[in-house]
């Protein structure tokens, strides 16, 4: 398994930071944000893989209870796949390359190039989220969760096209390792959307009811 680099090292644990550290938990309350995950974990796609992923995070020192706060670690793991994948892809397109084997490298410069556009559409989805700490204004809020649904969306849609890059069951031993990675990040991607859904959903009826006479 390749080693994640310093600088994806780094991202990750500012994105981690962004989450409200709090005093050592007792195991009750450790117990509580385990319900809370799993309870949310169930409305989702892939509901084992969401608990295999944040189950993981109600015995950490964060604070994880409300549907945002969940939605913030699902896309920061999403994150950390993402880049994970493309590290991986990286190294073997250039494996390829050097070998001159055009149309195998030219499909996974293809799958990159999807993989390489989640990053980035994750990045910019998280950042949006801590900005909806910042704001009390209705409508900003409603536009910044507009643009983080659309942002995961497109990560999505990019790993699931990469995905679709290896149809069938035949293949080599590293064509069906990229795949089973991109379509790792595809579906731990669907869980994170689901639960922001589920925080978007809520704020939204919020708004809505505020703004009645």
């Amino acid at each position: 398994m390749a080693k994640p680099s310093l600088q994806s090292l780094l991202i990750l644990l500012s994105l981690f930071s962004t989450l409200a550290p709090v005093e050592p938990s007792s195991m009750a309350k450790n117990s509580q944000k385990r319900a809370f995950i799993e309870a949310s974990c169930k409305t989702t796609r892939y509901p084992d893989l969401c608990l295999r992923c944040l189950a993981k995070f109600a015995n950490t020192n964060y604070t994880i209870e409300t549907p945002q706060q969940l939605a913030h670690v699902a896309l920061s793991v999403s994150l950390s796949r993402s880049l994970y994948t493309r590290a991986y892809l990286l190294k073997v397109a250039k494996e390829f390359k050097a070998v001159k084997n055009g149309i195998e490298y030219q499909i996974i410069q293809d799958c990159l190039r999807q993989i390489n556009d989640s990053v980035d559409q994750l990045g910019l989805s998280i950042k949006e989220l801590r900005r909806l700490n910042r704001n009390s204004n209705v409508d900003d809020v409603l536009w910044h969760i507009s643009n983080v649904e659309t942002w995961v969306s497109t990560a999505l849609t990019d790993a699931s096209t990469c995905v679709g890059s290896f149809p069938g069951h035949r293949m080599s031993k590293t064509k069906a390792a990229i795949k089973v990675k991109a379509l790792n990040v595809a579906q731990v991607t669907s869980n994170a959307l689901a639960l922001f859904h589920k925080y978007a959903t809520r704020y939204r009826a919020a708004a809505r009811a505020a703004r009645k006479p």
